[in-house]
């Protein structure tokens, strides 16, 4: 990956790789879920814990195999399983939990002693292929790409890696697992011939899609699985009643949900926790992360963080939505508007151009153009309210902690540093002084000079 994050801790739709195959391993419900660790294992272990936090790890000290990692992680169970032990690779995100449920009914089915999951792919070249018996179709090896010959290399039916083992035929087969391969490594695959030698049934289970036991092992590869899981994540919801007007230009994590009739327009991006309510619509150019948008909002051009928006709430253009906003029913966030902490009543509107951040709105109150809530003192954020439906002046300054009254009114212009009582007008300027002639005595000559000039002069005047 050339990357200072370990391979499996890069991300595509909101998840780690390895968070994904957690992810499908756990709709297995399995007893015990473990990980082997080898390579920067202390940021991966670190990563598991906040992922899933009751997976086990196992530490595999040396690469030296597929077969020896699950050695270490059956060791970390005690060294024996009874019961199946499915095995599956950390860098696959696509693997889905269905598909491995699939593999677990065959393998139970079938009575199988080793179950491989297998895949047609159109170039199966760096993976080992499936080799049948040409009469039976059974499975009788798998060979590693290096140590195929040009007939088996041929073969486009390849291993994905992940299998389905009886548990104590794999503790016994892993103890006979040699290392004279062009790695020298203990192979995993090694342990179905053992177990086929032994008179034990060995079977396989086709993935219905073979994209979904990709393996990702460089950058182009992520930016493809991110594009494929996007797109079947686009399509699940769109099944559900949800209108994506451009999949091609919409992101979303695996954690956002939908509910009918929400739209989503072109150049949107969905992360986290965030949900769309019934008929909202969010979008074009909008990127919200862990927010909760109520029936029937109006989301436009707009970056929203840890925020929920109202039903029947229009936000945008060009808002900026941060932590701890909550907007009420009917409300309104306008364009070129930035909101922190704040909760703003039912029915009120803050059109444009203004901050507002740690405060407190009522309902039904329109605050001015310009107009920004002063929190910071260089030491400590201050608290403003202002009550319900009260009305307040362009460019005003709001210095908290300061609290503005229900049916208070607030003078353009003014900076409010003290608490207005309710049905108040606060007016806080200058008191405006004009001096005349003062253009033409210090700036003689000038365009503005000339201008002032003609407008002074009586109508027919001649210059």
């Amino acid at each position: 990956m050339k990357s200072a994050t370990p391979k499996v801790m890069h991300e595509i739709c909101g998840r780690s790789l390895v968070g994904h195959v957690l992810a499908a391993a756990r709709e297995l419900k399995p007893e015990n879920l473990v990980v082997v660790v080898g390579h920067a294992r202390e940021k991966v272990t670190a990563h598991l814990a906040e992922t899933d936090s009751q997976v086990r790890t196992a530490v595999q000290e040396k690469q030296k195999g597929t077969g020896h990692a699950v050695r270490m992680g059956l060791e970390e169970l005690g060294g024996s399983v009874d019961g199946t032990v499915v095995v599956v690779c950390g860098d696959t995100p696509l693997l889905t939990g269905d598909t491995l449920r699939k593999l677990a009914a065959t393998h139970q089915d079938d009575g199988n002693a080793v179950t491989v999951l297998t895949a047609e792919v159109p170039d199966a070249t760096g993976y080992g292929r499936i080799v049948r018996d040409p009469a039976s179709g059974a499975v009788t090896a798998i060979v590693e790409h290096k140590d195929a010959t040009d007939e088996q290399r041929a073969i486009r039916e390849i291993n994905s890696g992940v299998f389905a083992f009886d548990g104590r035929l794999l503790t016994d087969a892993l103890g006979k697992v040699r290392t004279d391969n062009s790695q020298g490594e203990e192979y995993l695959t090694d342990v179905l011939g053992i177990l086929r030698e032994a008179g034990h049934r060995v079977g396989a289970c086709v993935a219905g899609d073979h994209r979904e036991i990709a393996g990702i092992n460089n950058r182009v590869q992520l930016a493809e699985a991110r594009r494929i899981l996007n797109d079947r994540l686009l399509t699940a919801a769109m099944l559900a009643g949800v209108t994506v007007v451009d999949p091609a230009t919409t992101w979303v994590d695996v954690t956002v949900t939908f509910e009918q009739d929400a739209t989503v327009l072109p150049g949107t991006q969905l992360h986290g926790s965030t949900h769309l309510g019934e008929g909202s619509v969010v979008g074009p150019n909008s990127r919200l992360t862990d927010t909760k948008v109520g029936a029937g909002a109006r989301v436009d051009n707009t970056v929203s963080n840890g925020a929920v928006v109202g039903p029947e709430a229009s936000v945008g253009p060009y808002a900026y939505l941060r932590p701890g906003t909550r907007l009420g029913l009917k409300s309104k966030v306008g364009t070129y508007v930035e909101t922190k902490n704040a909760r703003i009543g039912e029915g009120t509107k803050v059109p444009h151009l203004s901050y507002v951040g740690d405060a407190t709105i009522g309902e039904y109150s329109n605050i001015g153009a310009a107009s920004v809530f002063v929190n910071y003192d260089g030491k400590d954020k201050h608290h403003t309210t202002v009550g319900s439906h009260c009305r307040t002046g362009s460019d005003n300054m709001f210095v908290a902690p300061v609290t503005i009254g229900d049916g208070a009114y607030t003078a353009a212009g003014s900076v409010i540093t003290r608490d207005v009582p309710p049905g108040s007008l606060a007016v806080a300027r200058g008191q405006q002084r004009n001096i005349e002639g003062w253009v033409a005595r210090k700036r003689p000559g000038s365009a503005a000079a000339k201008a002032a000039e003609a407008a002074s002069r009586e109508p027919g005047e001649e210059a």
